[in-house]
């Protein structure tokens, strides 16, 4: 059995200083996201997400900036088909293949608000957005795989004899993760991707959502917080005190947001919210921030040792690798894995002996 996967959201990722209040916007400290990065790589985070949305920076360029400045940490490309058109998408990614040494995978993501998607001049309905990723996708792995030219004529795009002079570094190409929880996200994660990531829910739901899905062939991830301390208590007064004086306003603004959002992630994980009651979905899974920061802010809280057992009830149910983030970011960074990820480890070590155990000759199951 593989050990889990464990990656980061990258301080492009805004708004992480505390729970309830508003996005940090406006303005880009180079130097401090690139302290924040090499301290990821120091700590042994697998792949920070370098995220995307209007109200951040864009990833491409940060992208290739940290590419440069890094020795060992992988970096996750979020991205928009529709953005840029696919030849050009996947000379980007074979470049900066060569810039990192094969140290960049992709998070493709096909957009959760008509209205912020308008923004860049795409008026594609849902269900087409996923279309159009999937003859994105197409393409994109023609080019990493054939040797000749490659032609496509499909409804989003028209290619003809695209070729490129710089291959994928290797002659292999990106890991590929899509992004959402509909059906058609799911289809195109199996058919175009190698891991399915979606926002969270409990191991048990999560565990039926996965299931085929990982028939299918393809792995899963989730996208959520985490805030781990040396006791329950500590983690529940941490709560409490990012949640005094909230900013109703962000909240208003929050949702707002949602009610134009046509994303099946995103309001799915504000019904849970609306319908966890106590801002509880289970003793360690917590929606409270979820009206100020949207899907990705369901949140494993406890102590490290109920932290590490929750993240492998996910492990059984199916999950295969997990992007978190916290709040605040750098902080929670350090906590988690100089305290929480040496448990998973023990307890995934462990698990490992005893499958060993049970399956050696002459040994009774």
């Amino acid at each position: 059995m593989s050990e889990l996967r464990f990656h980061w959201c990258s301080p492009l990722e805004s708004g992480q200083k505390k729970a309830s209040g508003q996005y940090d916007a406006g303005s880009l400290d180079f130097d401090e996201i690139l302290s924040f990065v090499k301290e990821a790589e120091e700590l042994g985070v697998d792949s920070l997400l370098m995220a995307i949305s209007y109200h951040m920076p864009d990833p491409l360029p940060m992208l290739g900036a940290l590419s440069h400045l890094t020795d060992r940490i992988k970096l996750l490309l979020a991205y928009r088909p529709g953005l840029l058109s696919p030849t050009l998408f996947t000379q980007v990614v074979n470049t900066v293949s060569w810039m990192s040494d094969n140290r960049i995978s992709l998070n493709l993501v096909a957009g959760i608000s008509p209205a912020e998607q308008a923004y860049y001049g795409d008026f594609l309905k849902h269900d087409e957005r996923y279309e159009r990723a999937g003859e994105f996708l197409e393409i994109l792995h023609e080019l990493w795989s054939e040797n000749g030219p490659v032609t496509f004529e499909g409804k989003h795009y028209q290619i003809k004899d695209a070729q490129l002079g710089l291959r994928h570094k290797g002659g292999g190409r990106p890991r590929i993760y899509i992004s959402g929880a509909s059906g058609v996200a799911q289809a195109t994660a199996v058919e175009h991707g190698d891991c399915w990531l979606r926002y969270a829910d409990t191991p048990a739901e999560m565990a039926k959502a996965a299931q085929p899905v990982l028939e299918q062939g393809c792995e899963v991830g989730l996208r959520m917080q985490v805030l781990a301390r040396a006791t329950r208590e500590e983690a529940l007064a941490q709560v409490a005190e990012m949640m005094r004086e909230p900013d109703e306003k962000h909240r208003k603004w929050i949702a707002d947001f949602v009610a134009n959002c046509d994303s099946e992630a995103v309001k799915n994980s504000f019904r849970l919210a609306d319908t966890s009651g106590d801002d509880w979905l289970s003793p360690y899974l917590w929606t409270g921030a979820v009206a100020y920061r949207g899907g990705p802010a369901l949140c494993i809280v406890g102590s490290y040792e109920e932290v590490a057992d929750y993240i492998m009830e996910y492990k059984a149910a199916g999950v295969s690798e997990f992007i978190f983030s916290g709040w605040p970011s750098r902080e929670e960074m350090r906590i988690f894995y100089g305290n929480v990820l040496p448990l998973v480890r023990a307890r995934e070590a462990r698990l490992a002996a005893l499958d060993t155990t049970v399956g050696a000759p002459g040994q009774v199951a």
